[in-house]
This record gives C-alpha cells, sequence and structure tokens, in this order.
C-alpha cells in the first residue's frame, strides 16, 4: 500500500543535502506526521521498506529509484516526529567516522 502522497517527491533542487530533505519533509508534512504518531508512522516505514525489498528482487530501475525516495522520506518523518536530526545522526559515518566499519 502505497502512500500517494509520498510517491514521486517532485523537489526542485536535485542535490539536496540530508538536513535539506528532512528540511523539506518537515515543512510539508509534519502536522498530519505529528497526529499519526510514532507508532502509524512506523507501520508505514516498513511497509515502504517492504515495496523496497519486492522492488529490488525486479529488473524496473525506475520503481527501485521510487521505492528508495519512499523509504527516504518516512525515514525523514520518523527523524522529525522524534526530535531526530539526520544530518547530525550519520556523524559517526562522515565526521567522526568509525572505528573498524567495512
Amino acid at each position: 500500500m502505497s502512500c500517494p502522497r509520498r510517491s514521486r517527491i517532485a523537489v526542485m533542487a536535485t542535490d539536496m543535502t540530508i538536513r535539506e530533505f528532512q528540511d523539506f519533509i518537515r515543512r510539508k508534512y509534519f502536522l498530519r506526521d505529528q497526529e499519526r504518531g510514532t507508532p502509524g508512522t512506523f507501520i508505514w516505514f516498513i511497509e515502504e521498506v517492504g515495496e523496497l525489498a519486492s522492488a529490488l528482487g525486479g529488473n524496473d530501475q525506475e520503481n527501485r529509484e521510487e521505492e528508495f525516495a519512499d523509504v527516504l522520506a518516512w525515514l525523514c518523518t520518523l527523524a522529525n516526529i522524534n526530535g531526530v536530526d539526520l544530518a547530525k545522526a550519520i556523524e559517526k559515518y562522515t565526521v567522526k567516522g568509525v572505528e573498524g566499519y567495512k
């Protein structure tokens, strides 16, 4: 069950940072997302992960790209309603580095 409001999110800038994309999602959907809450939003996120899993098993590149975008959008939503700045959270992989990460 794909959520039509998240499919094929049209964004003018193609080189957005994680923070810019998370802010875009916040501006567009935060009030409705906050009302749904974490449990309901997590269910949507997991459903999108399942759709991505199915897309990865196929040969439709456009579908794979769409599902990756949907998963990222729902991850941003979860982060937004839980007060997590994803750009800051991923510092352990970038700025700080990860010891032993292979």
